[in-house]
């Protein structure tokens, strides 16, 4: 599965991590590597929660 992640710069230096088409699985990290790392890290349990609740289907 591919994750379509869109990064930006805040004003106060961090970065925010957002997974496009998964509404709300955004995160912050001091660099953009850790940005991204938990903004992965999320987007899998919203995944595995979704498959556990029989909200999606594995492709």
């Amino acid at each position: 599965m591919n994750l379509t992640i869109e990064i930006e710069q805040e004003e106060d230096g961090r970065f925010l991590a957002e997974v496009i088409g998964f509404p709300g699985v955004l995160a912050y990290g001091e660099t953009r590597e850790e940005a991204v790392a938990r903004v992965q890290a999320l987007a899998l349990r919203v995944l595995a929660d979704k498959l556990e609740y029989g909200e999606a289907t594995p492709n």
